[in-house]
């Protein structure tokens, strides 16, 4: 589970990562089911996004690749609270991601070794 979360923070963190979405009302987005689904949609298809949704889409290879070393305190948390969200409250949207964007389980391998250390 704990690797789980990692690797999801780490792929959220793509959006905190960049100054102009620092600001980006997370609570309103996993309040609201539409805009929930609106980012998961763009992220999965690549299609309906938003600025913010194009942006986050556009870095997540390199957060997953770099374990988000850019990234602040605040953003860290901001996607830690993201993580827990889909883990426990929309597991299979959770699953779809994870299974995009590593289907060879590449990245979680490497975050659970950190977690080791």
């Amino acid at each position: 589970m704990k690797v789980a979360v990692v690797l999801f923070v780490c792929f959220i963190v793509g959006v905190f990562c960049d100054s102009k979405l620092e600001n980006v009302d997370i609570e309103a987005i996993l309040k609201n089911d539409r805009l929930l689904m609106n980012y998961h949609k763009c992220l999965m298809e690549g299609t309906g996004c938003t600025p913010e949704g194009d942006t986050l889409r556009k870095r997540l290879p390199e957060a997953l690749e770099t374990g988000c070393a850019q990234c602040s305190e605040k953003e860290t948390e901001a996607s830690k609270r993201v993580s827990k969200f889909l883990m426990t409250e929309k597991p299979e949207l959770w699953q779809q991601l994870l299974d995009k964007y590593d289907p060879d389980k590449k990245y979680r391998a490497m975050y659970e070794e950190k977690l080791k250390q």
